[in-house]
């Protein structure tokens, strides 16, 4: 069946104007604005150690392009096939590769290669060390996120609802296992997460899905929400954002749906909080963190799933996921300003300004933080982590 994909931009103009249907036209057309930034009293400066670029001009539709961290190295891919490594250091560029390939999703980093994707349903794997392509395979569906790469097995998700594993050495396929999907859905797919012989990947309809590693069989099923509503908009259950695994634990969150924390090995659900999402979200020892599809960011008890708080002051400003570095949480918002909030209570500590909107989410390692701007340039920031 032809699916129908809708522009996230658009979406979610359009949800606000259901929701906000009882309000007066001004007032509707004001509290679609974003959120002025209000000034905050900070406690450090982040420092930008460098910056490069990776292909030019901002993509029209959402993509699935965000820096891959394996070892010292960080791989970026931009749109019109450009795919580099470069020194997490310096930023010094090791190696680039040029595709012919509109590229989409990925990179993904481990085992020795960079996978890649394109919006033909094309794969490409490259070598880690210099970039040399291994191999090709195409999967006829659009690529939007990051493949799990493993020794044995690439594993990725496609548009369509199916989830490949693909030999890493060769890229002949090993197995294939889908879910039903909505016609209406977001643009976007989530990555697929690997832990111990179990894949996670969540899909259109607001199903979690575990399979086994080597063949694909299906673990366990769970539904993150339930589609609520007359309309097909209203409807929207998507699972867009990659699962956080955390011990025994796994916590994923759907558009107009819940969060959930689940036990890894057999899908039971510890708890449930409803709340919607299309970003993502990030866990810890004592929380879980959520960027809300209305650009709240919000902190849940990890064992209860009960609210702790919730910072309002970014609305409606397109966040990304959150990204965890010590005591604070990270989020990128439209305009490309890197926020820094502490984790226990949410309030701002530190603000930086990229150069564009970033909407993939922050990759953190140690004190350093990793953005990519949808115009391509990809930024490194240093924060004094505690």
């Amino acid at each position: 069946m032809t699916r129908r994909i809708v522009i996230l931009a658009a979406m979610t103009a359009a949800l606000a104007a259901l929701v906000a249907c009882s309000h007066s036209p001004s007032k509707t057309k004001k509290n679609d604005k974003p959120t002025p930034l209000a000034k905050i009293s900070a406690q450090f400066q982040p420092v930008r150690v460098w910056s490069t670029t990776v292909g030019k001009g901002e993509p029209k539709l959402r993509l699935g392009l965000a820096p891959a961290i394996d070892g010292n190295r960080v791989y970026a891919a931009g749109p019109h096939g450009e795919v580099v490594a470069l020194d997490l250091a310096t930023g010094r560029r090791l190696w680039q590769q040029r595709l012919k390939l509109a590229l989409s999703g990925g990179p993904g980093a481990g085992s020795g290669l960079v996978l890649v994707c394109s919006s033909g349903g094309t794969v490409v794997a490259l070598a880690a060390a210099d970039g040399a392509e291994r191999w090709r395979a195409d999967l006829n569906s659009e690529l939007l996120s990051a493949p799990v790469i493993t020794p044995e097995l690439a594993v990725i998700r496609t548009v369509d609802g199916k989830l490949y594993a693909l030999e890493s050495a060769t890229g002949k396929q090993r197995w294939v296992t889908d879910q039903q999907v909505p016609r209406l859905s977001l643009r976007g797919t989530s990555r697929p997460v690997v832990s111990g012989d179990l894949v996670f990947a969540g899909f259109d309809n607001g199903r979690l899905m575990a399979v086994t590693l080597a063949g694909g069989t299906t673990a366990w099923d769970v539904a993150v929400g339930q589609p609520r509503g007359s309309s097909e908009l209203q409807r929207l259950i998507d699972i867009d954002s990659p699962a956080a695994l955390d011990g025994d634990d796994i916590f994923a969150v759907a558009f107009q749906g819940h969060a959930v924390r689940l036990a890894r090995d057999s899908g039971r659900e510890i708890w449930s909080h409803e709340i919607s999402s299309y970003r993502g979200l990030a866990a810890d020892a004592i929380g879980v963190y959520v960027s809300t599809a209305e650009g709240d960011v919000v902190r849940l008890d990890r064992a209860s799933g009960a609210e702790r708080w919730r910072q309002k002051a970014l609305e409606r400003r397109s966040l990304s996921a959150p990204a965890l570095q010590g005591e604070w949480v990270l989020v990128t918002d439209y305009q490309g300003v890197i926020h820094w909030l502490k984790a226990d209570d949410g309030s701002f500590v530190a603000r930086s300004k990229g150069g564009a909107r970033i909407s993939a989410a922050p990759q953190v390692v140690g004190n350093l933080v990793i953005v990519q701007t949808d115009k391509g340039a990809i930024e490194a920031w240093r924060a004094p982590v505690k």
